[in-house]
Order: structure tokens, then C-alpha cells, then sequence
């Protein structure tokens, strides 16, 4: 026992001993996360590769949009028809073409295809109905009467057109409206970083596919836009005229004025990100206050008479069954 406690007590073994724990602690220090798996980190790669793989779906999906959109040429048999009437001198307007690029369709097809449907529909509309008035149709109603309605249909085939644009174009708008805050906040981060606003525009066309792809394509239009017109502030109107939103418009006019002036970007972005989240803000609102009336109607004819029934059914029957 006394030899044990000797050896314990000299100098050699107590450093024995001490490096015999370091050396051991160093190779577990070194050894133990090599050995662990880090499930934290794994979450987050897996997460980063899933958000890259969709990012690069909606940009494949954007861009076969945009191939079918601006670059399909116009058919031939369109083209010969609208050619051999001057559709478009007595057809085409400023107007419909603006209501074309609002609604998305671009390109020499959009404007042939509109007009040729423009002249078609409300003959094929015309003809089917004095097929139907003439053969199908046995009832004694007057023949002015009845010419007044193909004349009807025929007017009808040529509003057709406009009000197929005119709802393409509002769905266009409200996917653009929703998510016009959030692309503002990406635009606000790419200034603020120091990117010029060719290359904010096109980082935010990358990113805001996801929500809107109309907004992700217009933000593209005007990079193309900006790279190949003479005048940067071309590029900023037409972004502003094609898509027919205030608050694009409204940011157009501060892109003008800050290539014009060179007055900071960062603080009037963030002004029009916040009037643009309170518009969908009062927007909603606008919709929530405007429910109660519209279900006035539905709950007088739908819900009061089941009501009354349910109430008043009982006492009828206990009253009959008196005798």
C-alpha cells in the first residue's frame, strides 16, 4: 500500500497521468463530431435543394410561357384572312392592342388572332342563329322579332373578343396586385445591396415567379427592355402601360424620376412597398365589409323560408291533429 501511494505521489506518474488525460481528451474532441451526424444541418440542405428545385421549375415553366407568348408566329390561314379584308385598318385600333398587351398576349399572332376572331365569331354566331330560327325554331313569333335576335347574337360575337381580353386582363391585375408588395421588398433588398435595377428587376423576375408569373414576366419584359431601348424611361412607361396597375404605375413614375433627378431609390421604394401593402390591406377590407349585403338576398330566399318552415310546421300539425 505504501509503494502504491509513493508511486501515486511522484512527480513522473501525476505527469504520466496527466498526459495520458489529455491525449485522450484531444482524440475525442477531434474524434466525436466526425462520429455524430448532424440531423440540423441535413434539415437544412434538404430544405435549400427543394427550394432550388422549385425555383427552377417556375423558371422553366416562366420561360416555356414566355416562348409560347412572344415568340409563336402567326398562323397562316389568320394571316391570309386578315390580310385579304384590311382587318386592320377598319378592325384593329389603339385601344385593342393596349388591351392585348394588358391581357398578356403579345407579338404579331395576338393581334392577328384577335382580329381574325373579331370577324369570325360574329358570323358563325349569325349564321347558327338563322339556322336556328329558320329550321330548328317552330314558334309563332314575328319574323322581325326573330332576325332582331341573330342580330343580337351577331353583336354579341363581336363583343365576344373584348370581354375575353377584359377578363383575362383583370385576372392578370389581381395576381399582379397580390403580389406586388412582397416583389417591392425583394426590389427594396437588391437597391439597397447595390445592384443597378437591370439586375434587381431580373432577380426579382426569378423569385416572384413562384407567386405571380404575369408579374415575373412583365419585370422581365422591362430588363429586355432596358438593355435594348434607347431611352431607359420608354422602358419604365411601358412597364407601367402594360400592366395597368396603380402601384406599378406608380413605382414607373419613381423609376422616371430617379433616372431623371438621381435622387435615391431605397427610401421612395419602401414608401410605395408600404402604400402598396395598404391597398391590398383596405382591398380585403373593402371585400369583408362588402359581404353582409350580398348575403341578404341568399338568406331571404334561402334561409328564412326554411326557417319559417321549421318554426311553423309543428304548430300546424298540433293544431289539425284537434279534433
Amino acid at each position: 500500500m505504501d509503494a502504491i501511494v509513493n508511486l501515486l505521489n511522484s512527480r513522473q506518474m501525476l505527469l504520466s497521468i496527466f498526459v495520458a488525460i489529455a491525449v485522450v481528451a484531444t482524440i475525442l474532441s477531434l474524434g466525436m463530431p466526425l462520429l455524430q451526424t448532424d440531423s440540423f444541418a441535413k434539415r437544412m440542405k434538404s430544405v435549400s435543394t427543394e427550394r432550388e428545385r422549385i425555383r427552377q421549375r417556375e423558371r422553366e415553366r416562366l420561360a416555356a410561357r414566355q416562348s409560347i407568348s412572344l415568340r409563336q408566329e402567326p398562323k397562316a390561314y389568320m394571316k391570309q384572312v386578315v390580310e385579304s379584308f384590311s382587318l386592320s385598318k377598319w378592325l384593329g385600333t389603339e385601344k385593342a392592342k393596349s388591351q392585348l398587351a394588358m391581357a398578356g398576349y403579345r407579338g404579331p399572332q395576338a393581334e392577328i388572332g384577335f382580329l381574325f376572331f373579331r370577324l369570325v365569331v360574329p358570323i358563325v354566331l349569325f349564321v347558327a342563329a338563322m339556322f336556328y330560327i329558320v329550321v330548328l325554331d317552330d314558334s309563332d313569333w314575328p319574323l322581325l322579332i326573330k332576325f332582331g335576335g341573330a342580330i343580337f347574337a351577331s353583336y354579341v360575337g363581336i363583343k365576344a373578343p373584348e370581354l375575353f381580353l377584359k377578363n383575362t386582363t383583370s385576372k392578370r391585375q389581381v395576381s399582379m396586385r397580390r403580389s406586388f408588395p412582397d416583389a417591392m421588398d425583394l426590389l427594396l433588398i437588391c437597391v439597397e445591396s447595390g445592384m443597378s435595377i437591370e439586375h434587381a428587376f431580373r432577380k426579382v423576375s426569378q423569385e416572384i415567379g413562384v407567386q405571380s408569373v404575369p408579374l415575373a414576366e412583365e419585370f422581365t419584359l422591362a430588363t429586355a427592355e432596358l438593355a435594348y431601348l434607347p431611352d431607359r424611361r420608354q422602358a419604365f412607361e411601358n412597364l407601367g402601360a402594360r400592366t395597368g396597375v396603380e402601384s406599378i404605375q406608380q413605382i414607373s413614375t419613381v423609376l422616371i424620376q430617379a433616372e431623371k433627378y438621381g435622387t435615391p431609390l431605397g427610401t421612395a421604394l419602401r414608401v410605395v412597398a408600404q402604400e402598396s401593402r395598404e391597398a391590398r390591406m383596405s382591398m380585403a377590407e373593402k371585400k369583408a365589409h362588402s359581404l353582409p349585403p350580398k348575403l341578404t338576398v341568399p338568406m331571404i330566399l334561402f334561409f328564412l323560408p326554411v326557417l319559417f318552415a321549421v318554426i311553423i310546421t309543428p304548430a300546424i300539425i298540433q293544431v289539425m291533429a284537434i279534433p
